[in-house]
């Protein structure tokens, strides 16, 4: 798995957001610790959450399965465009056959869970898949046959409120393995100064 932060915006911008309310712009210290006092107190102790969907980031993460592609579409305040399956199937086409335990092989295409037999039958999954490609059926009736540990990747676009509320409830130890690894490698690639907004658990 990979995290990547393509873009974000600063702290100045959310703490004049804020200030528009009581238009106290004579305050700012042009995203300071003034700034980041004022956005931590209205958006986090305050309540008034709202505030912090002025912040936005914008994540290219790459190298998790389709199982946490399904996680992900359960956080409805993001955005979300993913690797296309209809173009992109055709990698698979020019590889040889998948032997059971080629785990180093199948890593390039899967996400493995480190419990042999259910690697092993995703590896036996991918090599369905890749022998029905072979046989020139389409890609759109061809990925009926992915196994859900499939490597996909994805840019994703996400508001500091609904990221606090992603972080907090992945980053638990009751989560998937595999998003709490995302939640922790999204908090690790933000910016240091933005920290400070959001609560990480610790890794099990």
């Amino acid at each position: 798995m990979n995290v990547t932060l393509l873009q974000h915006t600063s702290l100045e911008i959310c703490a004049q957001a804020i200030r528009t309310c009581w238009q106290s712009f004579d305050k700012s210290d042009c995203g300071g610790e003034k700034d980041k006092e004022l956005i931590d107190r209205v958006g986090n102790k305050f309540k008034h959450a709202s505030t912090l969907e002025h912040l936005v980031y914008t994540f290219y993460i790459q190298g998790i399965s389709r199982a946490l592609l399904q996680e992900l579409a359960r956080h409805r305040l993001a955005s979300l465009s993913v690797k296309s399956t209809r173009y992109t199937l055709k990698e698979l086409k020019n590889e040889e056959s998948f032997i059971c335990k080629d785990f180093e092989r199948a890593s390039k295409y899967l996400v493995l869970t480190g419990v042999e037999m259910v690697d092993e039958m995703s590896i036996k999954a991918l090599e369905n898949l890749r022998l029905v490609l072979v046989q020139g059926i389409s890609n759109d009736k061809a990925k009926y046959c992915l196994p859900e540990s499939y490597k996909t990747e994805l840019t994703w676009t996400i508001n500091a409120r609904s990221l606090q509320n992603f972080i907090t409830l992945r980053s638990d130890k009751s989560a998937l393995w595999e998003i709490q690894n995302l939640a922790h490698a999204l908090f690790n690639a933000l910016p240091e100064d933005h920290n400070y907004l959001f609560n990480i658990k610790e890794s099990n």
